[in-house]
């Protein structure tokens, strides 16, 4: 079981693999592991499910583009004491064949045969092509 959320603030996947580049240098620095941490506010119930494989695949500019893999989930608390999610996932972002979505809030559940497949090379899926007109041929259905 997978799980998808938008990346909020994120308009490239580049931009993406920037901040966590600059992420893991940071907890590098403290002597934490090298990891990327995303807090949600909902705890999924198939926990079990997720960790056993799962990813969490990323809306960038209304499509699924990538995915990274979810280590584990962990329940913590916020300074608010509100309980939430700490979504550990591998600093490695993996392309996928971008697939459209319409916006949503919070996360969902992506079961394994509706995921999008992993990208093999480059070229493939167009991520060499400028943002603009990447966009403009997944809107016409390139993909």
């Amino acid at each position: 079981m997978h799980l998808v959320k938008l990346c909020v603030g994120v308009s490239s996947i580049e931009q993406l693999e920037r901040w966590r580049t600059e992420e893991c240098a940071r907890r590098r620095a403290v002597g934490e592991p090298e990891v990327i941490v995303h807090v949600t506010r909902m705890f999924p119930t198939k926990q079990t499910e997720i960790e056993s494989g799962g990813s969490l695949y990323w809306v960038i500019n209304g499509s699924i583009q990538c995915r990274s893999e979810i280590i584990s989930l962990e329940r913590v608390q916020g300074e608010d004491g509100i309980k939430r999610c700490a979504i550990v996932m591998a600093p490695e972002v993996i392309r996928t064949a971008p697939s459209p979505k319409r916006p949503f809030q919070g996360w969902r559940y992506l079961k394994p045969e509706d995921a999008p497949r992993d990208l093999s090379g480059p070229g493939e899926g167009g991520e060499d092509l400028p943002d603009d007109l990447r966009a403009k041929l997944m809107e016409l259905g390139a993909w």
